[in-house]
């Protein structure tokens, strides 16, 4: 049994007025846009709404770094929102470095209104396509 097999996972595209999910298939194999939400103060809630509603293994976060690797502004309030996460959904978070992961997304499928959404895709087929090598 290949040791991704079975599970389902959610990835998260962390921005200051909207977060991207993303949910995999039943296999854990392949990742697609699920839903654009806004970060507000029920983002911890709907979040755990959709994990248990999709029945969610792990969540896949993605690591906003800069060309050098070092961390983007952002990710200060990333890594709370990572540990809020982890507290109050109870599951295994973890860390996916991406970049530029919203501009891929838009240069692959124009601007639309998942593309948040479809930025967490690609974060979580980045941990994916790990997982299988």
């Amino acid at each position: 049994m290949l040791k991704w097999a079975n599970m389902k996972y959610l990835g998260i595209d962390y921005g200051e007025k909207r977060v991207g999910v993303a949910i995999s298939d039943e296999d854990g194999k392949m990742a697609f846009p699920f839903d654009v939400l806004s970060n507000d103060k029920r983002l911890i809630q709907r979040l755990a709404e959709i994990c248990k509603r999709e029945k969610i293994e792990k969540i896949v976060f993605g690591e906003s770094k800069d060309l050098a690797g070092k961390d983007n502004p952002l990710m200060e309030t990333a890594r709370e929102v990572f540990s809020t996460i982890k507290k109050k959904i109870g599951l295994p978070v973890v860390w996916e470095p991406e970049f530029f992961t919203t501009a891929e997304a838009e240069r692959l499928q124009g601007k639309h209104g998942m593309l948040d959404a479809s930025a967490a895709a690609i974060i979580l087929t980045s941990y994916l396509t790990k997982l299988k090598s």
